[in-house]
């Protein structure tokens, strides 16, 4: 192994102990640096490929200041730090480092991180390649399978490109992005790619669980551990033992488990409520809608746990950033959909996927399937040529109305009751959800509401599935 690498860090043990890892793995090192003067004169005379650095050093420069030149000079970095203030975060992740390594750090912790941090460098230093003539006469390959992402579009290659390069690894990924854009189906990929894929994908939606019950849900309990334990139960991570968890809405998380995850992750190891520790091996992906870096400065997420789990970091663009992508996912759902509704209908008018590509989709790709599942209920011929999208004139009101900026002005006549809204926002929740009313994709779930209340109201506001010819009079 040739790659050389420079460590600038003013504490001498934990520097010797990175260079002692960092040479018995088989890299080259260079003199250690404890300030940034020091690592200045060793980068001009020995030019490292990747630098190791500490954020506070000997003298009135920081790491930080080196980091901007590094990234100047175009030499991969990775930040080593125990620093959670939100302004010195905001600093180090404008200097653009490939990564940060929480003191105190496991060697794997090390090798990996330099794994991952050389692979981006070289991505990119190489930016021509998915531009080059010949990459372009070629469809870009979708990594998925089943259930898939579609598009074709710069955004969702990249996100695919990263998505077969870490999916064969073993690392932790962080899958970070809006809700609707399909944080599920990337794990699914990433664990289909991986070699336990043989092995159990366990799902946990973190913000689901009950506060008094995550615990045993995710790490069990014995009989009799505590008042209603009337037997053992198999926690989630025992549960997919060589294999894969998928800890959805991790942001979610309560700072104790978050603890108790950590050292799960740290020492591979599970302790049930009211038993004894056992080893488990378990490749972690996480995933969430949050900004993890503000929670982190704000206290309610550990920057230690952190930057665990995001080892290899996916970002999904969402659908905003990808129109081009519109018109082949809104025709992959149009089959789906007229399928199932046993319907023969061949596309969208002109005016329809004009009106597509101009909304924002604010619930992105889960809105666009659900926009579609509605239209083919309500299309009357093979061509679908109404949507009730609102237009840009319209959304111009709805944002710019300084009496209501959640809506546009209305005169009497077309406001409704409060009751008619409620019957339509019922309505329009059980379409999406297929007139499913129980489970995690049943339209009470979707409400956020109990399903014996949902029942209630659909009782009260006379809904059932006539009702939709006088939510849409014409469309039956």
């Amino acid at each position: 192994m040739n790659t050389k690498i420079l460590i600038v860090e003013d504490q001498f043990i934990e520097a010797n102990n990175l260079r002692d890892i960092l040479k018995n793995t088989g890299y080259s090192v260079s003199p250690i640096a404890s300030s940034v003067p020091e690592a200045l004169e060793i980068i001009s005379r020995e030019r490292p490929d990747m630098v190791l650095l500490d954020i506070y050093l000997q003298g009135p420069l920081t790491g930080i200041d080196l980091g901007g030149i590094l990234m100047e000079q175009n030499i991969a970095f990775v930040y080593l730090s125990a620093n959670s203030e939100r302004e010195i975060l905001n600093q180090a992740k404008a200097t653009r480092p490939y990564g940060f390594l929480v003191k105190p750090f496991r060697k794997k912790d090390v090798l990996v991180t330099l794994d991952v941090a050389w692979y981006l460098h070289q991505q990119k230093m190489q930016p021509a390649a998915t531009d080059a003539p010949d990459a372009r006469k070629k469809s870009p390959v979708n990594p998925t399978a089943g259930k898939q992402i579609i598009g074709k579009s710069s955004a969702i290659r990249n996100l695919f490109e990263k998505v077969s390069v870490v999916g064969p690894s073993d690392i932790s990924v962080l899958i970070l992005g809006e809700n609707g854009t399909g944080k599920e189906l990337i794990a699914q990929r990433i664990h289909q790619l991986s070699a336990r894929s043989g092995r159990p994908l366990v799902t946990v939606n973190c913000a689901a669980l009950p506060t008094n019950l995550i615990e045993s849900e995710l790490f069990g309990h014995e009989k009799g551990a505590f008042t209603g334990a009337t037997e053992k139960r198999i926690g989630k991570f025992e549960q997919a033992h060589e294999g894969t968890i998928f800890l959805d809405e991790i942001g979610e998380l309560l700072p104790n488990l978050q603890a108790k995850l950590l050292r799960t992750l740290q020492e591979k190891e599970i302790e049930p409520i009211g038993g004894r520790k056992r080893t488990i091996d378990v490749r972690v992906i996480t995933a969430t809608n949050r900004n993890l870096e503000e929670e982190i400065a704000s206290g309610n997420f550990r920057m230690d746990l952190y930057y665990r789990l995001s080892v290899f970091p996916l970002t999904l663009p969402t659908l905003r950033d990808r129109k081009e992508d519109i018109p082949l996912l809104a025709d992959h759902f149009l089959q789906l959909c007229a399928q199932k509704e046993k319907k023969t209908i061949t596309g969208f008018s002109d005016h329809v996927i004009k009106s597509m590509i101009g909304y924002d989709w604010p619930g992105n790709v889960r809105q666009l399937e659900n926009f579609v599942a509605r239209s083919v209920i309500m299309a009357n011929g093979q061509v679908i040529d109404f949507t009730d999208l609102p237009s840009p004139q319209k959304r111009a009101l709805l944002t710019e109305s300084p009496e209501c900026p959640f809506a546009a002005p209305a005169s009497k006549e077309t406001i409704k009751s409060m009751s008619e809204h409620e019957k339509e926002h019922i309505l329009s929740a059980l379409i999406s959800c297929n007139w499913k009313l129980y489970g995690q994709d049943g339209a009470a779930n979707l409400l956020q509401m109990h399903p014996s209340t949902l029942n209630s109201r659909m009782k009260k506001l006379g809904i059932h599935k006539k009702s939709l010819s006088k939510l849409h009079p014409g469309k039956k």
